[in-house]
């Protein structure tokens, strides 16, 4: 993997919040990557639960300051950045008041679903690319987990359809059954047709649950990885049977090498 640049875009990454199957494996396989010379980044929501003066968190301002529009409504993107301790890999967090500023992820203490999910994981996705952009750094492999994260393929395949920059940038998903419970805004499907998302490809998220806001992720995915052993039936046929190259999931202690050989000869 020497010198092949892979980001990596993570609804949940340790060390900066709690250890969980997505936080982790959003740690393990740039770890994995970066000691094989490739060339890293992650990129992840600055939630407000996450302790800036700990982790050494700074705003990079050449890259902050443009608006995204999210729904008709102009939001400011910050971008802040930090160093994962010992590993040289630098983590770029998408902030905006508005949507990260809470002190929490996904929910309020009551364990209910922020009403907004749906335009954070927009404004995330739209943040991700337009600092890549501005970064003028082209991924050769962009790897996606997390609910949060799940709505970048499609906003790469379809929105920036036309950004020649990324012609030859592929997307890999790891899809987890950690999810939740319910649905996000309903309204979801509309505020994405606003950004001229055709209508026909955002049917399968009419319902936006879980198991369908990955089968959307699924079908603008180049690879699919299982990141859950015991990964729902319905969304083991969905992968099974896209068409798209997969791999099963494989225990930490052996899922270094068949990572690696997956990219290598399914991917780039």
């Amino acid at each position: 993997m020497e010198d092949k640049r892979i980001l990596y875009v993570s609804s949940e990454v340790v060390p900066y919040l709690a250890e969980n199957e997505v936080s982790l494996q959003s740690y393990e396989f740039p770890k994995m990557i970066n000691e094989l010379g490739g060339q890293i980044r992650i990129f992840m929501p600055r939630y407000g639960n996450i302790n800036e003066r700990r982790h050494q968190l700074h705003e990079v301002i050449r890259l902050s300051g443009m608006n995204l529009v999210v729904n008709d409504m102009d939001m400011p993107l910050i971008i802040k950045v930090a160093s994962i301790p010992k590993e040289r890999i630098q983590v770029y967090f998408i902030d905006n008041d508005e949507y990260f500023k809470r002190k929490a992820t996904f929910t309020d203490e009551e364990g209910i679903l922020y009403p907004d999910n749906d335009e954070r994981a927009i404004f995330f996705a739209k943040g991700v690319v337009e600092t890549v952009k501005k970064l003028n750094w082209v991924p050769d492999v962009i790897h996606v987990h997390g609910w949060m994260a799940s709505l970048l393929p499609v906003y790469l395949k379809q929105y920036y359809k036309n950004e020649g920059i990324f012609a030859d940038t592929k997307i890999v998903t790891s899809i987890y059954n950690s999810g939740f419970e319910g649905t996000i805004d309903l309204e979801l499907k509309n505020k994405m047709q606003f950004d001229n998302i055709d209508a026909t490809i955002l049917q399968v998220v009419e319902s936006p649950t879980y198991e369908n806001m990955m089968k959307l992720t699924i079908d603008h995915s180049d690879a699919i990885i299982m990141g859950s052993d015991n990964l729902t039936a319905t969304l083991t046929k969905y992968i099974e049977s896209s068409g798209k190259p997969f791999l099963p999931f494989e225990p930490k202690e052996t899922v270094k090498e068949v990572y690696t050989n997956f990219l290598r000869t399914k991917v780039i």
